[in-house]
C-alpha cells in the first residue's frame, strides 16, 4: 500500500495566530503565503525550530524568491508588513512545481531520505532513534518514561520534525552501514561528525510575526548560484551532489541553499497504517556528507576569533584550523552572560590580540544592528540562542539548551550608550559572583578546609547569577526604546541597587553558617621565606564587601551620600 504525506498541503506546522488566539497546525503553503498572520512556530522541543526554518522555510522562499541584494532592498520586503502580489504568486508557482518533492512517504523520491534505502540484512530500528529525548542504545536520557523495547509510533507531523531535526543536530559516532554506501565497512561506518548544527550555537532573530522572523533572518547578497541547489532539487542519482542515493562524500557547501539543507544523514522512513492512523514505527539512519568545517559563510552563529599570534593563527601554515571558530553554548549558562559575544560587531570586528580571543557576532545580528535607523530602537527583537551538549565523543545528547533575551536594537550599534551599559551590567555580574566565591573560599580557609574546586561541585557565585538572571533580563527589556543617556543611567543604578541587596543576602546566608570556631581564624603558608596570612570570619567579609562596593559603584554612591546627605 502506498502512503502519503505532503508537506506542501497537509497540515504539520503548529502556528498561532499572531492575535493570540490557540495554535494549530498548517501546512507549508498557508504557513508561507499567510506567514504576516502567524505568530512564533510552536515545536516539542527547542531545537526543531532552527531545523525547520533552514531544512525547509528558508531555503524555499529564497530558492522562489531570491534574496535581498542589499538592506534597502531588504527594507522594501519588510516595509509592506507581508508578501507582495507578486511574491505571492512566485511562492506559489514555486510550491506547485515542486509539490512532489515535498512529499514525506513518496516511494521514489520521500523528503529529505533516500528511497528504498536498505541494509544487507534488512534491518530497521525503532522510530525512537531519531527522537532526541528518547532512549536509544548509548542514549538515554534522565528520567526517561519509554525503554528502548518500547515502541515510539510517529504522526507525519512529528516524524516531518524529527528527520528534519536529525539532519541537523544528529549524535556522531557509529551509524549504519547501507547498501550502495561504498564507504560502509562490516555493516557499518565510523567518523560520522555531528549534524551541522552540533558543532555551533545557533542565532535566530525573531519578530511580531512569522514574516517578520523569516525576513530576519535571511542575510541580504547575491542570489544563489546554479550550482547551490537545495536537497530537494538534488535527486537525480547521476547528478552532481545527489542526496538521494546512500553514497556520501565529505564536501564543502555550495553556498547558502546547500548550507540550509545539508544532508548529514541517509535516512529512510518506513510508515504504516495503525488504528489510530498513518504511523512511522521504524526507520533507518545511515551515514551522510561530511562537512569539514562551518564556512564563514554560516549566518546564524557568532564566532570566536582566534588570536593573532596564538598556534590557530593563519600565519601557521603547519595547521588548517580556521582563525574564527563557531561559538557554542555552554550548558547552564544563561544567554547574557555572552552578552560580548552577541554585541561585537561584525563590521568593526573585536580583532583578537596576541593571546586573547576576540568574537563576531552572527551574520543576521550584524545585519539586524544595520537596519537600527529603519526598525527603530524599540523595535521588540528576540534573539533565540540554540545548542545541544554532547557527551561520551559526542555520541550522546547530555543536554539541549535553549534562551531567549529581548535585545535593544541600540546595542547592536557599535558606539551605543545601551551597548556600553548592556556590557557593563554582565560583567558586574559576572564579578559578583566572583566576589562571592573569594568569599566562600575565604570562609573556607578560616575553618582549616580548603575552598570548592572551580571545576567540582556548587560554587555560591552560581546562585549569585541565578539570582541575578530576572533583574537582567528585566532591564533589558526596559531599557529598549531608550536612547537618553540620563535615563539609561538611572536603570544602571536601579540595576545595581537590586544587584547590591541580592548579592548581600547570598553573603550573609555564607556568613551565618560559619560556626564560632571560625572566627578565630586559621593561618597557612605561603611558601617558604613568605610570612604566613591568617585567615578570620571578619577579614573575609571586609574583603567582600569593599570588592562589591568597587564593583558596584553607583549603588556604593548612593548609599555613600545617604548615610552623609551632608557631604560631612
Amino acid at each position: 500500500m502506498t502512503h502519503g504525506f505532503s508537506l506542501t498541503d497537509d497540515p504539520w506546522l503548529l502556528l498561532p495566530p499572531a492575535t493570540g488566539e490557540p495554535a494549530q497546525e498548517r501546512s507549508l503553503r498557508t504557513a508561507l503565503l499567510e506567514a504576516h498572520e502567524f505568530g512564533d512556530l510552536v515545536v516539542e522541543i527547542p531545537t526543531q525550530k532552527p531545523a525547520v526554518f533552514r531544512q525547509v522555510l528558508l531555503p524555499l522562499i529564497v530558492a522562489a524568491l531570491g534574496r535581498p541584494a542589499d538592506e534597502r532592498e531588504w527594507m522594501n520586503w519588510y516595509s509592506t508588513g507581508q508578501w507582495s502580489q507578486e511574491q505571492r504568486l512566485r511562492l506559489q508557482e514555486y510550491l506547485d512545481a515542486h509539490r512532489g518533492l515535498f512529499d514525506l512517504f513518496d516511494p521514489v523520491q520521500p523528503f529529505g531520505q533516500v528511497a528504498g534505502l536498505s541494509t544487507t540484512k534488512g534491518a530497521t530500528k525503532n522510530a525512537g532513534l531519531i527522537v532526541a529525548t528518547a532512549a536509544t542504545g548509548n542514549n538515554v536520557p534522565l528520567f526517561a518514561s519509554r525503554t528502548e523495547r518500547d515502541t515510539f509510533p510517529l504522526t507525519p507531523a512529528q516524524a516531518a520534525h524529527w528527520l528534519l531535526h536529525t539532519q541537523c543536530w544528529d549524535t556522531a559516532g557509529i551509524k549504519t552501514g547501507a547498501m550502495g554506501d561504498s564507504q560502509a565497512k562490516a555493516g557499518k561506518t565510523t567518523g560520522n561528525h555531528t549534524g551541522p548544527l552540533g558543532q555551533m550555537g545557533v542565532t535566530l532573530l525573531a519578530g511580531r510575526t512569522l514574516f517578520e522572523t523569516l525576513l530576519l533572518n535571511i542575510p541580504v547578497g547575491a542570489p544563489p548560484t546554479s550550482t547551490d541547489l537545495p536537497q530537494w532539487k538534488r535527486r537525480d542519482p547521476s547528478g552532481p551532489r545527489p542526496a538521494s542515493t546512500p553514497q556520501w562524500r565529505t564536501r564543502a557547501p555550495e553556498g547558502l541553499l546547500d548550507l540550509w539543507t545539508w544532508q548529514s544523514r541517509r535516512i529512510r522512513l518506513l510508515p504504516e497504517a495503525t488504528e489510530e492512523g498513518l504511523r512511522v514505527t521504524r526507520v533507518l539512519v545511515a551515514a551522510g556528507d561530511r562537512m569539514p568545517h562551518t564556512p564563514e559563510t554560516e549566518p546564524h552563529t557568532m564566532w570566536r576569533v582566534e588570536p593573532t599570534g596564538g598556534r590557530n593563527s593563519v600565519k601557521d601554515k603547519d595547521r588548517t584550523t580556521l582563525p574564527r571558530r563557531p561559538l557554542r553554548l555552554q550548558p547552564g549558562k544563561a544567554a547574557w552572560r555572552g552578552l560580548d559575544a552577541l554585541l561585537a560587531p561584525e563590521r568593526q570586528s573585536r580583532e583578537a590580540g596576541e593571546k586573547t580571543s576576540g568574537f563576531a557576532r552572527s551574520k543576521v545580528l550584524d545585519q539586524a544592528g544595520g537596519l537600527v535607523p529603519e526598525l527603530g530602537e524599540a523595535y521588540p527583537l528576540r534573539v533565540e540562542l540554540f545548542g545541544v551538549a554532547y557527551g561520551s565523543q559526542s555520541a550522546v545528547i547530555d543536554d539541549v539548551m535553549f534562551d531567549a533575551l529581548p535585545l535593544p536594537l541600540a546595542a547592536l550599534g557599535a558606539d551605543s550608550d545601551v551597548r556600553s551599559a548592556l556590557l557593563e551590567v554582565a560583567e558586574q555580574a559576572e564579578h559578583l559572583a566572583t566576589a562571592v566565591n573569594h568569599l566562600s573560599a575565604d570562609l573556607r580557609r578560616a575553618l582549616g578546609a580548603e575552598p570548592i574546586p572551580w571545576d567540582k561541585g556548587q560554587r555560591p557565585g552560581e546562585l549569585v547569577l541565578h539570582t541575578l538572571d530576572p533583574l537582567v533580563r528585566r532591564l533589558l527589556t526596559g531599557i529598549r526604546g531608550v536612547e537618553d543617556l540620563e535615563r539609561i543611567e538611572v536603570g544602571q543604578r536601579a540595576w545595581e541597587q537590586l544587584a547590591w541587596r541580592r548579592s548581600g543576602e547570598i553573603a550573609d546566608r555564607l556568613l551565618q553558617a560559619v560556626p564560632v570556631g571560625a572566627f578565630a581564624g586559621r593561618s597557612t603558608s605561603q611558601g617558604e621565606g613568605k610570612p604566613e596570612r591568617t585567615h578570620r570570619v571578619p577579614l573575609a567579609e571586609a574583603s567582600f564587601l569593599r570588592r562589591r562596593a568597587e564593583i558596584l559603584h553607583r549603588a556604593d554612591a548612593l548609599r555613600s551620600n545617604s548615610a552623609n546627605p551632608d557631604g560631612e
